[in-house]
């Protein structure tokens, strides 16, 4: 089963710099078996608003029947990896 991350996040924002070491670090680990979509808030309003993003940063992990988790704010690494074994199941 396919799992995307989605990680909504803006170049200005401090917090979203702390979230990108986290998210390297998983996307080395679960290779082919993740999507990661990194969505710039201020180039893509509409997909933000999509997901009703109000902070940032907003990790959205789906799988093919949509939606499984959500966090806002710096996530750590074990409850990301929690959610993209849940999505993959």
């Amino acid at each position: 089963m396919s799992v995307r991350l989605k990680d909504f996040y803006a170049d200005w924002c401090g917090p979203c710099k702390q979230q990108d070491a986290i998210l390297e670090d998983i996307v080395a680990e679960w290779g082919d078996d993740l999507e990661l979509e990194k969505v710039d808030v201020d180039e893509k309003q509409d997909v933000a608003n999509e997901y009703q993003v109000r902070s940032l940063p907003t990790l959205v992990v789906e799988n093919e029947e949509g939606v499984v988790d959500r966090f806002v704010g710096v996530t750590q690494r074990e409850d990301i990896e929690a959610a993209l074994s849940e999505a993959s199941a």
